[in-house]
This record gives structure tokens, sequence and C-alpha cells, in this order.
């Protein structure tokens, strides 16, 4: 498949990550590598989740490895259990546990909602993580910081602008620096406790295991809560029973309908930086809304 050395592949996954597979691997193509390919394997008995990519791809699999680590230290919102990264020949690969995955209902949202409450109480000294690591296939720095205001101007917002101008984007890249000249005011007197994030908490990176939630995907740090949350608004795909069970188990501070769309513009400006100007018009539309606040 795709020219994949299956039976080295198979053979080096059990002497390396003692996977355990036993007599001939079925191999599968299945959903879920928008970025890298995704394999289902199995012999009648163990089955296998494998990413797989080019070598220089390794990089985005070891920092998956961390982030589904930390998330399952944390004994809250399940994530895929993770049986190990590394090269295969000039193949980099991940591989974890196999879940039959489901869509959520109202239940397994709820349930979400309360999960990811206490997720979020894992709190940290600084913003930031122990290490940098990719939103997608951009590169998200995370060097430590005690400032939120610092590390979201510099670490999240003005990195993605300074993409968009190496990209081309200009005009986004000059309201940006508006933006940023702003932020003190936007934020105000904001102090959130750096919280435990999913990072990249989409629609498509959450579902169902017999009738619990699963995340994967991630893209974590400590950060502002408000920002996975944010996220889960942006492309939709989140009930209410989410928000509702999220609300009973911690309230939001004041003001966080406010913050939403600066939250939501980080990932409105990555996008911007992987799929092209389709999405200009809405960074334009988003920091202009925002700078007419303090008019």
């Amino acid at each position: 498949m795709r020219g994949l050395d299956w039976q080295r592949i198979t053979r080096e996954l059990n002497e390396e990550l003692g996977i355990g597979f036993h007599g001939p691997v079925d191999v599968r193509a299945v959903g879920g590598g928008d970025i890298s390919s995704a394999w289902r394997l199995g012999d009648g008995g163990r089955r296998v989740f494998l990413k797989t990519g080019p070598a220089d791809s390794l990089p985005l699999f070891e920092c998956e490895q961390d982030g589904l680590d930390a998330l399952a230290a944390a004994a809250a919102v399940r994530v895929p259990r993770v049986l190990g990264s590394g090269l295969i020949g000039n193949i980099a690969f991940v591989a974890l546990e196999w879940l039959d995955l489901g869509s959520p209902d109202a239940g397994t949202e709820k349930r979400l909602g309360e999960l990811l409450a206490a997720q979020h109480r894992q709190a940290g000294n600084r913003f930031g993580w122990r290490r940098d690591n990719f939103i997608g296939l951009t590169a998200q720095p995370n060097n430590p910081c005690e400032s939120w205001l610092a590390f979201f101007a510099e670490q999240r917002l003005r990195w993605q602008l300074n993409l968009a101008a190496r990209n081309g984007y200009q005009d986004v890249a000059s309201l940006g620096e508006r933006l940023l000249a702003a932020l003190p005011d936007l934020l105000g007197n904001h102090a959130p406790e750096a919280a435990l994030l999913h990072g990249d908490l989409w629609a498509g990176n959450h579902a169902a295991v017999a009738g619990e939630p699963v995340v994967f995907d991630p893209a974590v740090h400590y950060g502002d809560r408000e920002c996975d949350l944010a996220m889960t608004r942006l492309f939709g795909g989140f009930g209410q029973e989410f928000y509702r069970a999220y609300e009973s188990a911690w309230p939001l501070p004041p003001g966080h309908a406010d913050r939403l769309p600066l939250y939501q513009l980080y990932h409105v400006l990555n996008h911007l930086n992987l799929f092209g100007r389709a999405y200009a018009a809405r960074a334009m539309d988003t920091m202009q809304q925002l700078l007419r606040r303090l008019e």
C-alpha cells in the first residue's frame, strides 16, 4: 500500500514497541490522516491505529505523543493510549491504540463538558509548554511565560501575523499590528489561570467510544481555558449540553463572550497561513470588529 513495506513495518513495531502481532497482519487505509496517512493494522485479535509520513514529519508525531501523554496524565478526558513513535527506515510513525469511534450524542457531550472542566483545573505555573509543538502543520512556540498578555501577544498572535506577512498577506499583518497595540485594552484586567489546554479542540478532534467522550490530535499547552472553548465555537459541532455542563462544573468569568473572537483569531490566522487567502476576509473582519470596540 502506497509503496510501504508492511512486513518490515509490522516486524519492527513488534520488536521496538512490543505490539504483539501474531501471524499475518491486515492493513487498511482509514480516515483521520489529513496531514499524514492513517492505517488500521490488525491480526484478528490485536488492532493498532498507525499514522505514517516522511522522515521529516517525525517531530509532528513526537509532539502528538507528548500531548496525548500529557492529557492522559491529567486523568480527565479520555485520549487514545500511545504505543510509541519513531522511524522505520525513512518512514516516520506514531502508533496508538485502536478505538471504535462513534458520533457523540447529548449525553456524551454533557460528559465532555464536565471532563474538560476537570482537565482545565490542571494548572501550570506559567503559560506555555515544556516544548514547542504544532497547530496543524504550523509550528507553535511555547516558551514559558508568567504573563498571559505577553504570551498570547507574542507567541500566538504575533507569531501568526509574522507568518502572514511572509506569506504575502501584508494587509492582514498591518491591521494585526494595530490589534497588538490595543491588546492590553482588549484583555483589560483579565488574569486567567494557566490551564491545561487541548489546544485544537474542534469537532473533528472529538468523538465517542462506548458512550464516553474521547479527544485526539492535541496542540497541548498551558493557557486561558477560554481558548479551548472559543475553538469549539469556531467551526461548530458541539451541542448546548456540552456548554451547559462545562458552565455548571466551572463557570466562565465575566467578559468571556467579548474575548471569544480574539481567541478565535489565532486559529483563523493559522487557517489563513495554512490554506490561503480565503480566510483573509474573516481575519480582517474579526480584527476590525475588535478594534471598533475601543473607538
